[in-house]
């Protein structure tokens, strides 16, 4: 007789909250192996500005005398629909949700703050990590993290330095360290340069990003032989896009990758018409996290890769109209929709036996 594989799962309480099991029973006399899951996520929120204009940068559409008279009841609307998408990811394997989760358009502390503090996901004490950084529009990259889960250690914010291009301010990279549940970790966080003016015509500065993450993740690498680092971020190219495959060097597949290389799940989705934003008829998957081969293998004493998805529930889709089923968004055409991002978040489970 052929053997049999049960999954189920179950929750446990321990000190400090609860950790979701995942259990697998192999064959008849396999005995069974339950494991420990976390999600780490990353999401681009679509222009989380304040109402207040700063004069240091170009916000005064998203103030409430601007163009698109943005109140203080639109912030928190805002506000209160992204926590909801926190609080709705990873539930499948993690009633916890992103113990790490990295974010794109974000204008200052203060809205991420808000952001943390807010009814739905502020019993889970997320901490932020933001650096200011030199984007005209004044959006950076940030990171939200849970205590009971990571420990901080460091973080460093890496800025964008094109050779003959000096004028050129776009966001920076950044870095985070620290462990998850008591294992050592690298997390990076970036936002590449969109493809306006056209994709062949904008392709080299995001070849110019991926160069310095590749950069990053060597020079860690480096310094840590084996080190398991995680690269997130809307990319601005899909996964099959030669800054991706070539310059981060990523693979969409485990077999015969090399340790200089890394492993990027994204591509299997995208390969199957799966996207996280749509732009005239088209879907892309431009937000994308990528692992260290260190995260592959069958050795579950420490984290291992289980699985990617995009997260694209119904009630962050557009429900009627042309653009039913892109992603809900906060403005379409000029006209107030109340919507969440133009971008659904991703994310990957890790699981580590118990």
């Amino acid at each position: 007789m052929k053997n049999r594989c049960v999954v189920f799962f179950i929750f446990i309480f321990c000190s400090g909250g609860i950790h979701p099991i995942y259990s697998q029973q192999m064959g008849d006399a396999g005995g069974q192996r339950d494991f420990f899951s976390v999600c780490i996520g990353f999401y681009n929120v679509e222009n989380l500005f304040d109402t207040i204009n700063d004069p240091e940068i170009r916000d005064d559409d998203f103030t409430p005398s601007g163009v698109n008279r943005w109140t203080s009841e639109r912030y928190w609307e805002k506000i209160g629909n992204l926590s909801q998408v926190i609080a709705a990811m990873g539930q499948d394997l993690n009633p916890d949700g992103p113990a790490v989760l990295g974010l794109a358009e974000v204008e200052n502390r203060e809205v991420l703050e808000d952001l943390a503090n807010h009814e739905l996901i502020r019993g889970r004490d997320y901490q932020v990590v933001h650096y200011p950084g030199p984007d005209a529009r004044g959006v950076d990259v940030a990171f939200m993290y849970q205590p009971r889960y990571f420990r901080y250690i460091s973080s460093k914010a890496y800025p964008t330095i094109i050779e003959g291009r000096p004028d050129f301010l776009t966001r920076d990279q950044l870095l985070l360290t620290g462990e998850l549940l008591g294992e050592r970790m690298h997390f990076i966080v970036a936002h590449w340069p969109s493809r306006r003016g056209g994709e062949r015509r904008s392709r080299p500065l995001r070849i110019a990003l991926a160069d310095i993450a590749r950069h990053i993740i060597d020079s860690i690498q480096d310094a840590e032989p084996g080190a398991r680092v995680v690269m997130m971020g809307d990319l601005n190219d899909n996964p099959t896009d030669v800054s991706v495959r070539k310059h981060l060097r990523s693979k969409g597949t485990r077999e015969g990758i090399r340790a200089e290389e890394l492993y990027n799940p994204f591509e299997t989705l995208f390969r199957r018409g799966i996207g996280s934003n749509a732009w005239r008829d088209t879907w892309s998957l431009f937000d994308q996290i990528l692992l260290t081969p260190s995260f592959l293998g069958e050795d579950f004493s420490t984290w291992r890769y289980f699985k990617a998805e995009v997260y694209n529930a119904p009630f962050l889709r557009q429900p009627s109209g042309r653009f039913q089923g892109y992603p809900f968004r906060s403005y379409g055409g000029g006209v107030y929709l109340g919507g969440y991002s133009d971008h659904f978040p991703t994310f990957v489970y890790l699981i580590r036996e118990k």
